[in-house]
């Protein structure tokens, strides 16, 4: 039954319905706390969000340990790092995920954006180039465009 929440929180999340979103990933928590997948989208949507970011960390941390090789999940504990604005300990994490899923656009826009905070703007560049070759949805594509064209400023994550 986990799964059904997860996928249906996912679907909220893509129609922009936050409050269902989290409602539905806090239920596949809750029937399967012990399953890195539910474990881990809770958590990332807190932490891309800037929100519960300690429990988020608790979820992530968690879905880590449950998955130790899912790129998308140590991506996960990079980017909360990210939002922290713990950029040394986020690259860590980043580059890991980007070595076990290299063709994942987001996970290479995340390094991107974690080496223009360290103030490496070319490896940064070549990430969002790369993450653009990738394929990636529409609205992804155009912020990596701008971000080529711009880089990040001091508000952006």
């Amino acid at each position: 039954a986990w799964r059904y929440y997860v996928s249906r929180g996912g679907s909220q999340l893509e129609l922009d319905r936050w409050e269902e979103a989290e409602a539905d990933l806090k239920k596949a928590v809750e029937l399967g706390p012990e399953q890195a997948v539910a474990l881990n989208y809770l958590g990332y949507s807190w932490a891309e969000r800037g929100l519960n970011l300690d429990e988020a960390f608790t979820l992530i941390e968690k879905a880590v340990s449950l998955a130790p090789n899912s790129g998308a999940i140590i991506d996960s504990l990079g980017w909360a790092h990210y939002q922290l604005g713990d950029y040394d300990e986020a690259v860590r994490h980043l580059e890991k995920a980007a070595s076990l899923e290299p063709d994942d656009a987001t996970i290479t826009d995340h390094l991107g954006d974690v080496y223009w905070r360290l103030g490496r703007p070319v490896e940064a560049r070549y990430q969002w180039r790369r993450a653009l070759e990738l394929d990636p949805p529409d609205k992804l594509k155009r912020a990596l465009e701008n971000k080529l064209e711009q880089g990040l400023d001091d508000g952006a994550a």
